[in-house]
């Protein structure tokens, strides 16, 4: 019995240092790259004495690096392997690419799968039609969250941590057309949680709408997104509202080779605590 209650304080003493190690490692974003101790215990309400601890244990497995001989601190290239190995065993190319194909070959339009990279939705794959009929295959960069279909199909099923870490970095205004109040990104991201599928008219590049819809991993949970794009005379709303349901039959499609069991989320609570917190949003 002894044996047992030790197991548990030892297992819960464990979590909790995690914890704090998540903690810290999801301070940094894309606007700030460079932190201090002192700003980290800051952001996670952590004693500095165990902060600097934690970062310089961090430090020295590689997970955060120091920037030269200044106290500030940067995510480490530690991460940037793992994540790699990560987006590797996932094998997208064999999994995904038929259907992506597929979906460019039926709609004539532009495809892309993207996966979210800790900032922004990094894409695996693009393909379009060329001038001579045929599918030319690349990979491109990244783009916003808040601005995109995939984005936003992406955006709409994640914890409220998340999204409201999306909101506070600052939501670029890239057209006239981008949402870069908070209130209203959540709106369309309820809106997207119930239709299933979300919409880009002119948000990221003008005279450009896309639609998209949310791919999950073998776990239930939302990692990536495929859309369709293509220029606004072309793909007016009513055409998009034609194409959601080829889109989001591709994006079930690709969900189900990764090994994604229908009805098997992750757990009840983390499946319906976003839309929770998409009605309401803290100052």
């Amino acid at each position: 019995m002894n044996n047992s209650a030790n197991s548990e304080t030892t297992n819960q003493a464990s979590i909790k240092s995690l914890t704090k190690v998540l903690q810290i490692l999801e301070c940094f974003s894309q606007r700030d790259a460079n932190l201090t101790p002192a700003e980290i215990a800051g952001r996670t309400g952590l004693p500095r004495a165990t902060t600097h601890r934690l970062v310089s244990s961090l430090r020295d497995i590689g997970l955060l690096e120091q920037n030269g001989k200044r106290d500030t601190y940067k995510l480490g290239m530690k991460l940037f392997q793992l994540g790699s190995l990560v987006l590797h065993n996932l094998d997208l190319d064999s999994h995904a690419r038929p259907y992506a194909t597929q979906l460019q070959l039926i709609t004539g339009e532009n495809t892309h799968l993207c996966i979210f990279d800790g900032a922004q939705m990094a894409y695996v794959e693009r393909q379009a039609m060329n001038s001579s009929g045929n599918t030319m295959i690349t990979r491109i960069e990244a783009a916003l969250v808040h601005c995109t279909s995939v984005g936003k199909a992406f955006l709409a099923w994640q914890p409220p941590t998340l999204i409201n870490k999306i909101i506070s970095d600052t939501l670029i205004e890239r057209t006239p057309h981008t949402l870069t109040d908070g209130d209203a990104l959540l709106a369309e991201l309820r809106l997207t949680r119930e239709r299933g599928y979300a919409f880009d008219l002119q948000e990221n590049e003008l005279n450009v709408h896309c639609v998209g819809a949310p791919v999950r991993g073998a776990n239930g949970q939302v990692f990536a997104a495929v859309s369709v794009s293509g220029p606004a005379d072309r793909l007016p709303l009513p055409r998009l509202e034609g194409l959601a349901g080829l889109v989001m039959e591709t994006a079930h499609k690709i969900s189900l080779e990764l090994g994604w069991t229908p009805g098997r989320l992750q757990s009840a609570s983390s499946a319906t605590a976003p839309l929770d917190a998409l009605s309401s949003r803290p100052d």
